[in-house]
């Protein structure tokens, strides 16, 4: 008799262990850590951030920083290392144009001096062996400014053509309103008109010198051509033929 009892407290003790050995099991695996769901889309949302907005780092690397030392005219500097910068884009008058002169005064208050940012589009230099690119200083784009204000035309040409719409916008804002020389120069040409002390009826090419020392030639009916005044005395001079022209080192306007 006693044996039976003996052993039914042992079958009992060995069922009440074994059912908390189970209950220990469930509750452990109930209390693992879980990840909350908002947590998770948190985390999905940011790499979706990463993946379609580049990074200010990754926006500065598209641009390279230099210091311009030297401002030759209204739409080209010289940088650190002597290298010639040519802005993308647009075009200024010549120094000796109608508002070539303010147009440069105004490159020169701008960026001279002072650390720009470059921004290259496809080519990386022009025939002259100048860096072609877009300016930046600070938040200011250097050449929708010049075109927007007044100080230079828009002048895009194949495969440097990134922001050629936005400068046709800018350059229209600034004719609409008269800014610059869109105000200045309409009677230009009156005070252009008249021959110079070396020039024949026969010799019409204007060969003009610019302020960095670049000999451009102007045919008649170009852009350019009854706004430049020749100063024979500073190497300027008339032109029969294009051929003569070419010959004695000068290049054709691009307007």
């Amino acid at each position: 008799m006693k044996s039976v009892f003996r052993k039914i407290i042992i079958a009992s003790i060995l069922v009440i262990l074994l059912s908390a050995l189970f209950l220990i099991a469930f509750l452990s695996s109930r209390s693992k850590p879980q990840i909350p769901q908002s947590f998770s889309q948190i985390v999905s949302v940011s790499q979706v951030e990463q993946t379609q907005s580049p990074s200010s780092q990754m926006l500065a690397e598209n641009r390279q920083g230099a210091k311009v030392i030297r401002v030759i005219d209204g739409d080209t500097v010289e940088i650190e290392g002597g290298q010639k910068v040519r802005y993308i884009g647009i075009d200024t008058p010549e120094t000796v144009q109608c508002f070539g002169r303010e147009a440069t005064d105004k490159n020169r208050k701008l960026v001279e001096g002072k650390t720009v940012e470059l921004e290259q589009d496809i080519s990386e230099t022009d025939k002259y062996g100048r860096l072609l690119r877009y300016v930046y200083i600070d938040d200011l784009f250097v050449n929708d400014y010049l075109i927007r204000q007044g100080f230079a035309h828009a002048s895009s040409y194949p495969p440097d053509i990134k922001y050629q719409d936005q400068f046709r916008q800018a350059e229209q804002e600034a004719r609409q309103n008269n800014r610059g020389l869109w105000s200045q120069c309409n009677l230009a040409s009156q005070s252009s008109q008249q021959l110079g002390p070396s020039q024949s009826s026969d010799c019409l090419i204007k060969g003009n010198i610019s302020s960095s020392g670049e000999k451009i030639y102007h045919l008649p009916g170009q852009y350019y051509y009854d706004k430049t005044v020749i100063d024979e005395s500073r190497g300027e001079k008339w032109f029969c033929t294009e051929e003569e022209t070419v010959s004695a080192g000068w290049r054709k306007s691009k307007k």
